[in-house]
């Protein structure tokens, strides 16, 4: 009895930690490998004698799912809907960050005083800004001057349609150069504003999100009135900003010659390590330099790391349960079998394929509620465009990108639920004794 006990015990224990083995591999491995496993399997299936009952003994369980429907569905939904929360919030995480890192290049760079994380909290006089633009490593155009753009961020509050509350958005002060310096950005409604104007173009998320950015609206700021002349696309989170001219914006919120920062355009990518140590060795200089890239991922980081850790805890207790609807089902499937799975066994069928066959079983419905999953998931929410608040705190307008990884990952872990519950049922049908279940009536 004793011994008997330290078996189970050990038969456990080792289930566990394969579980856990197996379990890591479909979360972590490339599928390219998840892929080379399935063939494996298939070839064993095919060509071995244990195999092909496998797949004999697969067969007379997949045709009897339409028997037992409702728990089958059971497995399904509850698999789907821990995929679809996981997939949803992997790709709100994925396209916040996409809306900030399409902002940035590895051959731009943005100048911000020294100690400061955005531009936001960033001041530099404009002595200062003026030797950032003179740096050697600063692409001139062809009459010689430097490709660059001294600019003012601020922040407004504009009540949002959805709600008719007022949210931060983002003011942009630019100069002329920022056209040269920002290609991507193209008016697609009205012009762009005049200089000394109190005139105002904005960002296509921008004006999706708040009200009273319409061609032609007025609007205050700070007691002074603008006009909206343009609205622009740039393709990131300059989406979410309002422009205008520079000297307005800084005369309008009294912030005299100074700006917030300096965003240049180098000569190439590796001249951007030159172009930061001649900054630091300079002792008129108290400012930091990164790439834009970086910079941008720099703000996307915390708040994309945080909704990942959110949508993991929330499928992780999601797939609790769905493992338990998956446990309950498979051992019910098992006990209505259990006749069946004991004549099998007594006319020479042996362990593995059993184990085998209710594994494959479950894998199949769960890589069903999988798909299910994502797919409800990419239809509602890929490009859903939603608002939440960046680094600057202000609106960052962006849009979902239920990506190819994404959606991997989501199936991924519905194998892994899959797996866990299909597993414990598999070995006690494997384990069910052949006298016991024949005279099961």
């Amino acid at each position: 009895m004793q011994r008997s006990r330290l078996r189970n015990a050990g038969i456990l224990i080792v289930s566990i930690i394969a579980a856990a083995g197996a379990i890591a591999l479909l979360v972590l491995a490339p599928w390219w490998l998840l892929l080379g496993l399935v063939v494996v399997l298939a070839l064993w299936m095919l060509v071995t004698r244990v195999g092909r009952q496998a797949w004999s003994v697969t067969e007379v369980g997949l045709a009897t799912i339409p028997q037992r429907i409702g728990a089958s569905s059971v497995v399904v939904v509850g698999i789907a809907g821990v995929v679809a929360v996981l997939v949803a919030l992997l790709a709100m995480a994925s396209g916040f960050e996409l809306a900030l890192r399409q902002g940035g290049t590895d051959d731009t760079a943005i100048v911000m005083r020294a100690g400061s994380q955005t531009e936001i909290n960033s001041i530099l006089d404009h002595d200062s800004a003026t030797i950032v633009e003179q740096a050697p490593q600063v692409l001139r155009d062809a009459a010689g001057v430097p490709i660059a753009s001294s600019e003012l961020v601020l922040v407004a509050s504009l009540p949002k349609k959805s709600t008719g509350k007022d949210a931060n958005v983002e003011i942009r002060g630019v100069g002329a150069r920022a056209w040269i310096l920002r290609p991507e950005v193209r008016i697609i409604d009205g012009r762009r504003f005049g200089s000394g104007l109190r005139e105002m173009i904005v960002g296509k998320g921008a004006r999706d999100q708040f009200a009273g950015l319409d061609l032609g609206s007025t609007l205050k700021l700070n007691g002074q009135t603008w006009t909206v002349v343009g609205a622009f696309d740039s393709g990131d989170a300059h989406n979410s900003e309002l422009w205008a001219d520079n000297d307005v914006v800084a005369a309008t919120y009294r912030r005299g010659s100074g700006t917030a920062a300096v965003t240049v355009r180098l000569t190439g990518a590796d001249a951007f390590d030159a172009f930061k140590a001649g900054l630091a060795s300079d002792p008129r200089l108290k400012v930091d330099a990164k790439t834009t890239r970086a910079y941008y991922t720099d703000q996307s980081a915390g708040l994309a790391k945080l909704i990942r850790i959110l949508g993991i805890t929330i499928a992780t207790i999601m797939a609790i349960g769905a493992v338990f609807g998956a446990l309950n089902t498979m051992y019910a499937a098992v006990a209505t079998r259990s006749r069946e799975i004991a004549t099998l066994r007594a006319i020479g069928f042996r362990a593995l394929p059993v184990i085998v066959s209710v594994m494959l079983e479950t894998m199949l419905l769960a890589l069903l509620g999988g798909l299910l999953g994502a797919a409800v998931t990419w239809a509602l929410f890929n490009h859903y465009t939603v608002s939440t608040l960046g680094e600057n705190f202000t609106q960052v307008v962006f849009a979902f990108q239920v990506s190819p990884p994404v959606l991997s990952t989501g199936i991924k872990w519905a194998l892994a639920i899959g797996l866990v519950g299909g597993l414990f049922p598999a070995l006690r049908a494997a384990r069910l004794q052949v006298t016991a279940g024949l005279r099961e009536s």
